[in-house]
């Protein structure tokens, strides 16, 4: 049920717009307030999807309180009613953040427009900020080792510039995890982020899958297709186990980064894309650039910023904080409650060479949940977690 405030100081008009936002739509919960300050403390202490706010009144006017209010709930948006003589004002206010003004006597079309826009404004932001927090949770980064602490410390440096980002590490540590972050805190996350694993398309479709392609470009293009780069337009694109590009799909990726244009296979169409880049391997791309199997310019283009990410066995000391949180994951994913693991199990996991990485531990423990006792013991982890 929308809740709407109006904060007005006078009355006839606070009961002219009650009366309109309650015929419009009965499910509309309107709050009043005759003045600025009365209303900033109804703002404080309930969640409203929609303020109308009077710029002319007494006490605190208009522009005071959706500063106040943008300090306090800046998801809020704030619609602004001014009087003949407030039109600058109200235009004014529109930098400060306001969503929009409306004139005395308001125009009844105008009025319901603005509110409809307003509310399904609010209903987009609040969506967008609750799949943020369930994706960052998704991509948490777990660990307190030296080397996660430099790699989180790099990532608050490096998130919000547009450099490129090359991260490199052995399969299975969490490459992903690190593009994941860079993409949520960097300007861009309100952009779609779109990954591409190199290593999973055949080297005859990587072209079409990265850059789209045109009817009857090949034998299977049936209907004109876009590609990852234009999907990732305004946002991020990953991609992943950059390494097993072929190089001319290399050729093409280079292009896009020195022109910031695409071409889908078949056409000679350019489309401008806006888009940043990050890409992941875990190969040795200069013993690649070596073996002729990677360009050099492309790899200097990429690699602005090198994260690495260090191998389980580096890192030994984050082996409990990980077993403890893969333990609650698996626990919530099957509707059990959460085993705790006993010292000597914890002790014997950090002993184990971890060939798998992150993966292969994160496998171990939810075959240690499922097979093992109501705790998990040291002979538990010689029996079920065996190579």
């Amino acid at each position: 049920m929308p809740k709407i405030l109006i904060i007005e100081d006078e009355a006839a008009i606070r009961r002219v717009l009650v009366k309109i936002l309650s015929e419009e739509n009965n499910s509309y919960e309107v709050s009043e307030a005759e003045d600025g300050l009365s209303g900033i403390e109804l703002i404080k202490n309930e969640d409203f999807d929609l303020v109308l706010c009077d710029i002319k009144m007494p006490k605190m006017d208009g522009v005071e309180v959706l500063e106040a209010a943008k300090k306090i709930k800046p998801e809020i948006p704030m619609v602004m009613i001014s009087g003949h003589g407030d039109l600058d004002t109200a235009v004014n206010t529109m930098r400060l953040g306001a969503f929009d003004y409306i004139s005395k006597p308001p125009d009844l079309n105008r009025l319901l427009n603005t509110v409809r826009i307003a509310l399904d404004r609010k209903e987009l932001v609040v969506e967008n900020t609750l799949l943020k927090k369930k994706v960052s949770k998704n991509y948490e980064m777990v660990g307190e080792s030296p080397a996660i602490g430099q790699i989180k410390e790099m990532i608050e440096k490096v998130a919000p510039t547009e450099a490129r980002v090359l991260i490199t590490g052995p399969n299975g540590t969490g490459k992903e995890l690190v593009a994941h972050w860079l993409h949520q805190k960097s300007d861009r996350s309100s952009g779609p982020m779109i990954e591409v694993n190199c290593a999973a398309i055949p080297s005859e479709l990587i072209e079409s899958e990265l850059f789209g392609h045109v009817k009857g470009a090949f034998t299977s293009a049936n209907k004109d297709r876009a590609g990852k780069f234009e999907a990732a337009n305004g946002g991020t694109i990953f991609l992943d186990e950059v390494g097993d590009m072929s190089l001319s799909a290399q050729a093409k990726v280079l292009r896009a980064l020195q022109e910031n244009k695409v071409q889908r296979v078949g056409s000679d169409k350019d489309i401008k894309v806006d888009v940043r880049v990050i890409t992941a391997t875990n190969k040795n791309l200069k013993k690649e650039i070596e073996d002729g199997n990677f360009r050099e310019d492309l790899y200097h283009r990429l690699a602005v910023i090198l994260i690495k990410v260090p191998a389980l066995n580096d890192r030994r000391d984050d082996i409990p904080l990980l077993v403890d949180y893969f333990t609650g994951r698996i626990a919530s994913e099957h509707g059990t409650a959460q085993k705790k693991f006993s010292e000597k199990a914890l002790k014997l996991l950090q002993e184990y060479d971890w060939t798998g990485n992150i993966r292969e531990l994160r496998n171990v423990v939810e075959r240690l949940i499922i097979l093992g006792g109501s705790e998990i013991t040291e002979e538990d982890v010689k029996l079920f977690a065996s190579k």
